[in-house]
């Protein structure tokens, strides 16, 4: 991790968070030797999904349900004993 002095980060920023970017390394800036900040890539954080978010919702029919089983049990079928495409 490198470390540069403030004055060197305020005549290079453009270039150093150009490189922070490109590497993902991060970069410590430092006042009089004392580290003030650490300098790092941003990456975005996907949101995560959440099990059971459909838990009280009623809009599933119950013939889809019940049936569940039966959905494309031939084609399934066909495909397991060696008929499928």
């Amino acid at each position: 991790m490198e470390k540069i002095n403030i004055y060197e980060a305020k005549t290079h920023l453009s270039k150093i968070i150009q490189e922070v970017a490109n590497t993902g390394e991060p970069v410590m800036i430092a006042k009089n030797g004392k580290v003030m900040v650490k300098l790092i890539a941003y990456t975005e954080e996907k949101e995560k999904r959440k099990l059971g978010f459909m838990i009280g919702h009623d809009d599933i029919p119950e013939t889809y349900i019940e049936d569940f089983d039966q959905l494309n049990k031939k084609d399934i079928e066909s495909l397991f004993n060696g008929h499928g495409e």
